[in-house]
């Protein structure tokens, strides 16, 4: 597999720098707001004591407003604009995921449906939220910043005190952080495990039930849970040392803070107004180093969940080509022709089916697979594949009824269409594939789950809808659909081949025993 980009969260912040830098910004003006609440309180204090002026009253209460004014509009714009930035994120990787699954399923190699789910969903949400934990982050360790500058001009020793002392609290935090990314990495790699384990039972409840494998089931999830449950707790027990020792170190550099200044005022070196100011900004202190403690935990659930989503997103390594049948010159794709092709075994039929796919585009060629699973509330939204290729366009009613397919489209549909028989999802399917009118349509075993009659009736739909607008490749054993073929090729497993209608085949001097084997029901 090939290796995922190293810094992941860098590469968040990159494709939204614009939202991070306003974010930023705003944050820092909004803690710098905040960290001058006290210095704001501590003049009006030194103004307002034994005065009588009422001006200089109403003045410093329109200056506390304004300053909490600002304050308010900054922290608004900060969540606003860091907010959307995360939502953009979030969808943009959910859907990156999800269209890396579908165009390559051989990322999905080492993973189950479940787990790919769980980073689609929750991974892609925890890497988004890094954008505004890296905002958050600045504008704490700014607002701490701002508060080591007023208190290094109200006293020397309190500035430098706290100028040394929140560094040392940040890297004493930031240290604790790998056993925490470690622990939370294992948890969301467990939890996708145990959902994974939990979609695969759930799709194969049915069969589970009619083999009496529902206790084994249960055993099995029940294991998968357990390991989810204790990776969970060695997490939460990571994270809760962080916020302890988070905690007790902020209530010993607040407590000092304060001792010290109470101290200075009883010895006379501050002044009321001051004290007032370094107690507040004391206080204060217990937001910015909170919010740096906080972001320094979720930042390792962030760079975790990224280093996820970036595996998934990582190219494959390259691969080896896969032994196959090489497409013989017979196969030839004739524009307007309705052709069929005939393998002797599996491994031909899907060599030939993935050799058409990699042959043709993806705009032009569309390969409908034997087994048909259906998405949407309703039979409606199931059949909707999408824009039309410009220049072309079947009416859909007339694919329902070349595919004799139902046609309410209001109809209510389950998950995956089970309220619909096996023949019925076969030719909705079938109609949904005739609708997008692609150029070439490779049709592998449409009518495998009809019975003749209706084979027939579909067999004469696709040849009139088809015939002579576009390619059709029928991979198919049905002698009703290679009987309306305007040439069938043969191909068998030792890499012989023939070409001809149903009828030449059949009596084929060398092939045709072969061709009658193959076509026989």
């Amino acid at each position: 597999m090939a290796q995922p980009p190293s810094r992941p969260v860098l590469d968040v912040l990159r494709r939204h720098r614009r939202a991070v830098a306003v974010g930023c910004g705003s944050s820092m003006v909004h803690q710098t707001c905040e960290a001058l609440v006290p210095v704001a309180i501590g003049l009006v204090v030194d103004r307002v004591i034994g005065t009588d002026d009422v001006t200089a009253i109403l003045l410093s209460v329109l200056g506390v407003l304004l300053l909490f004014a600002v304050l308010t509009s900054a922290g608004t714009a900060a969540f606003v604009v860091i907010d959307r930035a995360a939502f953009d994120e979030a969808h943009f990787l959910r859907t990156s995921v999800t269209r890396a699954v579908l165009r390559d399923p051989a990322v999905l190699r080492d993973r189950q449906v479940g787990d790919a789910l769980s980073v689609a969903t929750s991974d892609a949400r925890h890497t988004a939220e890094s954008l505004g934990l890296v905002s958050f982050l600045a504008s704490g360790c700014f607002g701490m910043v701002v508060a080591a500058v007023v208190l290094l001009r109200i006293d020397v020793v309190l500035g430098l005190g706290l100028l040394v002392a929140v560094p040392v609290l940040v890297l004493g935090l930031q240290a604790l952080t790998p056993q925490l990314e470690a622990r939370v990495h294992d948890r969301q790699r467990s939890a996708g495990l145990a959902a994974a384990v939990a979609a695969d039972l759930l799709a194969g409840l049915r069969p589970l039930r009619g083999f009496g494998g529902v206790p084994e089931a249960v055993r099995r999830y029940h294991l998968a849970s357990a390991v989810s449950r204790r990776a969970a707790v060695g997490a939460a027990g990571a994270t809760s040392v962080v916020v302890g020792v988070s905690t007790l170190a902020t209530g010993a550099v607040l407590v000092a803070t304060a001792g010290v200044a109470g101290a200075f005022v009883a010895g006379g070196r501050l002044d009321v107004g001051e004290f007032v100011t370094v107690v507040g900004m004391a206080s204060f202190l217990a937001d910015p180093v909170r919010n740096i403690s906080h972001c320094v935990q979720q930042l390792a659930v962030s760079r975790a969940s990224a280093r996820r989503v970036a595996t998934l997103l990582a190219p494959p390594a390259p691969r080896a080509p896969e032994a196959g049948v090489a497409l013989p010159a017979p196969l030839a794709l004739t524009p307007g022709e309705v052709l069929g092709v005939v393998a002797t075994d599996t491994a031909t039929a899907d060599a030939v089916t993935a050799g058409l796919r990699a042959a043709g585009g993806a705009r032009s060629t569309l390969v409908e697979p034997a087994e048909t699973h259906l998405l949407g509330d309703t039979l409606g939204q199931a059949l909707d594949s999408g824009p039309v290729p410009a220049g072309r366009g079947v009416a859909l009613a007339d694919a329902l009824t070349a595919a004799a397919a139902p046609t309410d489209l209001d109809a209510p549909l389950a998950d995956g269409g089970t309220n619909y028989s096996g023949g019925q999802r076969q030719r909705i399917g079938l109609a949904r594939a005739l609708a997008a009118d692609r150029e070439v349509l490779v049709l592998r075993d449409p009518t495998t789950a009809l019975d003749a009659v209706t084979e027939d009736r579909v067999a004469a739909g696709v040849r009139a809808l088809r015939a002579g607008t576009g390619t059709t490749v029928l991979v198919t054993s049905s002698p009703l659909l290679l009987s309306r073929c305007d040439r069938v090729v043969l191909l068998t497993g030792d890499g012989r081949h023939a070409s001809g209608t149903h009828a030449e085949l059949l009596d084929h001097p060398d092939l045709g025993a072969e061709y009658a084997a193959a076509v026989a029901r």
